[in-house]
């Protein structure tokens, strides 16, 4: 069974995006950590069973050597803009060979020492076309889940409710292997995460 994990939204500044957010919408959020040899850094917006990963270069000379720096790089260069989607998985190992993808390791260190773990397949299919997401399968128990880092909100979230990509239908549902996911899908345009929906107690916010 696929979920939502959580949504990537590349940034040029991390603490310039978390007080945009809180200021235009009642979300906050927490450092999150560096990522070894990839020159990122994170803070995360906790939803409860998923989140919004802030992501930046913090270490420029470190995404010379990075293929996922750079990346993070040239997304932004434009500006502030929606990068991917993360879909997580209780089994990634049979979702990596059906869509015959090698599956790789990640960590980062928390502000607090706690380190987190997690396996993931097809970030470099979402590097190449941002309206397919990844997959992800965490090493951690649930409490350690980024979803669930306690910060101050303004407005009371109850988890990302959907996704909007410009994608052909026909390759999503593939790269989905047929599962319904509550995904918007607009079949023109340059492939891309379009824009996100959060829900709240106190009404949706949108995240474009």
């Amino acid at each position: 069974m696929l979920r939502i994990d959580h949504v990537v939204c590349g940034v040029r500044d991390l603490d310039a995006a978390a007080e945009r957010l809180w200021r235009d919408h009642g979300l906050g959020s927490a450092a999150g950590g560096r990522h070894p040899g990839q020159g990122t850094a994170n803070r995360i917006v906790p939803l409860g069973d998923s989140y919004v990963e802030l992501m930046a270069v913090v270490e420029p000379a470190e995404t010379l050597e990075s293929v996922f720096g750079r990346w993070v790089e040239v997304a932004v260069a434009g500006g502030d803009r929606l990068i991917a989607w993360v879909l997580s998985t209780d089994d990634l190992d049979g979702v990596a060979s059906r869509l015959d993808l090698p599956v790789t390791v990640g960590s980062r260190a928390r502000p607090d020492g706690v380190t987190l773990s997690w396996e993931m397949a097809g970030i470099e299919k979402t590097m190449a076309d941002p309206s397919l997401p990844y997959f992800i399968a965490w090493d951690a128990p649930p409490e350690l889940h980024p979803g669930r880092m306690e910060v101050q909100h303004r407005v009371r979230p109850q988890g990302i409710s959907w996704v909007e990509v410009s994608a052909p239908r026909v390759k999503l549902d593939d790269w989905l292997g047929g599962e319904e996911l509550p995904v918007r899908v607009e079949e023109h345009g340059t492939p891309a995460l379009r824009s996100v929906g959060i829900a709240t107690e106190e009404g949706e916010i949108v995240l474009r």
